[in-house]
């Protein structure tokens, strides 16, 4: 079983805004968080710094969101700007964009009530590890009901730590809609702490954390509401396809978009009047302020024919930051 939200980001339509770094509940040896990203207040959509709430809503255009989901630090501890963002969301978008919340804290019936208000369709929850196989008869147990009541979809979204089947008896009670387990992984934010608690790398893995993963499935993979998913999946698909819904929307003319969901151009500091001296149609490149960007086979062609000099072929990220993958020099 997928949930809309995550069916939304396996098409890569999903917007991730961070509304809030710092998460007073706990210190988890297994938060992801980057040093840029932790114990901050800044916000970000996907990578884009947020400055102001147009920065939201073009970024949101920029890849055609489907929806949002709502991450930080913690969100409920920055409650009044979480509802601002999704009422911002909904009112441009509409009712069919959408969001949900990952949170690690309860929250209480009035969070629950105000998100709701704001526009908030699905919330999941992540229990602390500490507590896992302990939850009826807890906040935890009783949230689950308290935000059904106030129009939200309860859920669980954990880490693949180990498996635990108390998820599955919350779903099966009707507490809980789902459980999404996201494979372990280790990351720049947490690889030390998570080497310290005896965690190690798969083997010729990038990410994903060797072990629990086989276990996990066997126990709660056959429960129809138990969604696993895979780092790879992560990277191959969710982020590719993320990156691809961005490339085509902000491509020029002579920009080529390969299957990774990148832009391939060329680039040269010639003077842009040979260009028009060799009489280039003006949608095959675009003059900026110290160079030239083209179509990269033009530029290769003009290098090779002796109209230019030298160039190189950029491969960069369609996303704000526009991180650059791989230069080959021409010549």
């Amino acid at each position: 079983m997928i949930s809309k939200g995550c069916e939304q980001c396996a098409k890569g339509g999903k917007m991730v805004l961070f509304v809030y770094g710092y998460c007073d509940q706990r210190d988890c040896f297994y938060c992801p968080l980057g040093e840029n990203r932790k114990n901050v207040t800044d916000v970000y959509a996907n990578e884009r710094l947020v400055e102001a709430d147009e920065d939201v809503l073009t970024e949101a255009h920029r890849m055609d969101a489907l929806g949002t989901s709502i991450t930080g630090g913690e969100p409920q501890e920055a409650l009044g700007r979480t509802c601002h963002y999704l009422e911002l969301l909904k009112d441009e978008f509409g009712e069919d964009h959408h969001t949900h919340l990952y949170t690690g804290i309860t929250g209480g019936r009035e969070n629950m009530r105000r998100l709701s208000e704001a526009g908030l369709d699905e919330i999941r929850f992540h229990p602390p590890y500490e507590q896992w196989g302990d939850l009826h008869g807890t906040e935890w147990e009783e949230i689950l009901y308290i935000a059904r009541e106030e129009g939200l979809t309860p859920a669980f979204e954990i880490p693949g730590i180990r498996p635990e089947t108390e998820f599955l008896e919350l779903i099966d009670e009707g507490a809980a809609e789902f459980c999404n387990v996201n494979e372990f992984e280790m990351s720049d934010g947490n690889y030390r702490r998570m080497q310290e608690q005896g965690f190690e790398l798969k083997e010729d893995h990038m990410s994903a954390v060797d072990g629990s993963r086989e276990e996990i499935l066997e126990v709660m993979g056959d429960h129809e509401k138990v969604y696993f998913c895979t780092s790879v999946f992560k990277d191959a698909a969710q982020h590719r396809r993320r990156l691809k819904r961005m490339a085509r929307n902000i491509r020029r003319e002579f920009d080529d978009v390969t299957d990774d969901g990148t832009l391939v151009y060329g680039k040269t500091h010639a003077d842009p009047a040979e260009f028009e001296a060799l009489g280039v149609p003006e949608e095959f490149y675009t003059v900026k302020p110290d160079h030239v960007e083209v179509a990269w086979w033009l530029l290769e062609e003009m290098i090779e024919d002796g109209d230019l000099d030298d160039g190189e072929i950029v491969e960069q990220y369609p996303t704000y930051d526009g991180q650059v993958v791989e230069r080959t020099p021409l010549a």
